[in-house]
């Protein structure tokens, strides 16, 4: 994988490992401040001052969406600008034309790209050769959207995530590197239980030992949420993924269900990202249960993500 370091600092969103301290924390404090104006109005409505006005934001879908593609549709459309939706197959990404060139091109038409990618490196190409700000829309790498949305979320409930315990059960994956990156700069303790097969990338791991976090790797669950204050896992089989029978069988024993959440403090919250496969890596106990946040966690993803098109412009 091309090294994040070769991406030129533009005010791209394409990792929170990119981002500071200061830079997190100001975003945040912005979806706070844009949701506020808002809240109770029609989903439609359209933020007074219009600070997005007239700016066009192409979105690339190399895989589906449905909480992505919306929340960034009425983002754009609450902050007054206009989305242009490309799926993969629509343009000439599907054909053969290179992501340098594309991003070339469009860079002439719009005032900014996100992008759904397959492979982090195509994001980061987009980057590098186009002309305007790239937003990460997930990627095999990570989803640092996501855990944008999922840290409001959090702070909306509970104050601060500073200092408090971040447990994660399952794989490994896009969306735990994410949270690697976000407990850096939160300043939260994350402890991830995994099973040796699905462990997190150590690429992940050793940027945030490097920088001071506090990461802890298990194979236990139990101790992963013993006295956590925020329980999160996600799907065990992903788009793409060939060997759904042996993840479900290896990932098993990582289930988040209502024992494991009894480990967790008594105003622990739960988060998944969604898409959920109930009573696979979430019971519908626990999904459905008093703890669970997950449909605000689902509107934040549109707060956030209004906050993160603002930064990127400059706004």
């Amino acid at each position: 994988m091309t090294t994040h370091n070769a991406v030129p600092k533009y005010n791209h969103f394409l990792d929170l490992s990119d981002l500071t301290t200061e830079q997190a924390q100001s975003i945040i404090a912005n979806a706070k401040r844009l949701k506020a104006e808002i809240q109770g109005r029609p989903h439609g409505t359209v933020h007074p001052e219009r600070p997005l006005q007239d700016i066009t934001l192409a979105m690339i879908f190399e895989k589906p969406s449905t909480r992505t593609r919306v929340s960034f549709e009425m983002a754009i459309h609450q902050l007054g600008g206009n989305s242009l939706v490309l799926q993969g197959g629509d343009t000439q990404l599907g054909r053969g034309e290179t992501v340098a060139d594309t991003s070339r091109v469009l860079s002439r038409f719009v005032d900014a790209i996100m992008l759904r990618a397959r492979e982090h490196d195509a994001l980061l190409e987009m980057a590098r050769t186009g002309s305007v700000p790239v937003i990460n829309a997930l990627t095999n790498w990570s989803h640092p959207c996501q855990i944008m949305a999922d840290v409001l979320t959090y702070e909306e409930h509970r104050g601060s995530i500073k200092d408090k315990i971040v447990a994660w059960s399952g794989d490994g994956n896009n969306v735990a590197v994410s949270w690697i990156h976000a407990a850096v700069l939160f300043e939260c303790e994350l402890r991830l239980a995994c099973p040796p097969e699905y462990l997190p990338p150590q690429e992940a791991l050793d940027w945030a030992e490097a920088r001071g976090g506090r990461i802890t790797v298990t194979q236990d669950p139990s101790a992963a949420a013993k006295d956590c204050d925020l329980m999160i896992t996600d799907t065990w089989v992903s788009m793409g993924d060939t060997n759904a029978e042996e993840r479900l069988s290896t990932l098993a024993p990582y289930q988040v269900n209502e024992a494991l959440m009894a480990l967790a403090k008594d105003d622990a919250l739960f988060m998944h990202c969604l898409p959920a496969h109930r009573e696979e890596e979430v019971t519908t106990g626990v999904i459905d249960g008093p703890q669970s946040v997950i449909w605000d966690e689902a509107e934040n993803r549109l707060h956030a993500q209004k906050a993160i098109l603002m930064w990127c412009l400059g706004k």
